[in-house]
């Protein structure tokens, strides 16, 4: 890497983010040693984030951190997995001097404390294209627990925690700068900025519910990798799917329910669960403060069938953010 130097950079920026875990060697090896515990198995997560297209190129460091760290936690949380550590490859622009990656690391320092996280390995490279971040995360659960898209089930209910459409609402006020609308939508603005991965959520889901996805490209998209995964069809009632109040005032004001269940970046849940444990779905939610509703049910068939509740079926141009 130009500058500072590959290694002075390894050395003195990120190895104290390893804070001495021996799975990391010191950052001195080709790879890390990461034994699994008895009677566990590994749950791998790997996500690449480029700017412009996962984040934009205006976000500033601590953005970047926590959307990218956070981002891959959603995906151990989809799987009920307990975190454990994370791989970082880098490849950083020659317009981001040391400043902006001292800052991005300090930042990124913050966000893994918060989650229990430790760094163990990666790379580091220099790109003429925009800044890239691939990590790879580490997560474990007990053998055979697993969350997976695949075990939906006809009868099963199918639920989603939080609220969605305000990931999507808060990238559009990111963009807009300082226009009317960051005013409309400031309040959705954190969920794009820092996304609240909903990892004990996840954990308490094991054993209860029969296939779980996070709530990336869009809830409507999401819900048909379930769909296809479980080879059946997901019924919603999109008049169901619960919304925050910057949303309802920005649907009032005449925004697109389509554009909140297609949006994505919500990070959230979506699962489905056999209709004889409601009463242990809604007391998970109670325990853990995390609100969640029941928006649709599990048919044979396949794909998604999402309709209002005057039974008109909601048919949006694309289902959700696509990657190519």
């Amino acid at each position: 890497m130009a500058g500072d130097g590959e290694f002075d950079f390894i050395r003195n920026q990120l190895l104290p983010l390893t804070e001495g875990d021996p799975a990391a060697l010191g950052l001195a090896d080709d790879a890390a040693l990461l034994p699994p515990g008895p009677g566990r198995e590994m749950v791998l997560a790997c996500d690449s984030l480029v700017a412009g297209v996962h984040f934009l190129d205006s976000d500033e460091p601590a953005v970047v951190a926590a959307r990218a760290l956070r981002s891959n936690l959603s995906d151990l949380a989809a799987m009920g997995a307990r975190p454990r550590a994370y791989l970082a490859a880098i490849a950083w622009p020659d317009v981001l001097g040391a400043d902006w990656r001292e800052a991005f690391v300090r930042a990124l320092h913050r966000e893994q404390s918060l989650f229990g996280l430790t760094l163990i390995g990666g790379d580091t490279t220099s790109t003429p294209g925009p800044l890239t971040l691939s990590l790879t995360l580490v997560g474990q659960v007990a053998t055979g627990t697993a969350l997976r898209r695949s075990g939906a089930m006809p009868g099963d209910d199918v639920w989603v925690s939080g609220v969605i459409g305000d990931g999507v609402l808060g990238l559009n006020s990111a963009r807009s700068g300082a226009g009317v609308l960051t005013g409309a939508l400031a309040g959705a603005l954190s969920r794009y900025q820092s996304p609240e991965p909903r990892l004990a959520l996840g954990q308490g889901l094991r054993g209860l519910a029969s296939a779980a996805i996070d709530v990336s490209d869009g809830l409507l998209a999401d819900a048909g990798h379930i769909a296809s995964a479980s080879r059946c069809c997901l019924a919603l009632d999109v008049d169901a799917v619960p919304v925050s109040p910057t949303a309802t005032a920005w649907l009032s004001a005449g925004g697109s329910l389509e554009t909140l269940v297609t949006g994505g970046d919500d990070y959230e849940l979506l699962f489905t669960a056999p209709a004889d444990g409601r009463d242990r779905v809604e007391a998970l939610g109670e325990a853990g403060d995390v609100p969640l509703t029941r928006i649709g049910a599990v048919q044979p068939g396949e794909g998604v069938q999402a309709r209002y509740h005057d039974g008109r079926l909601m048919q949006p141009a694309r289902a959700g953010f696509t990657h190519f």
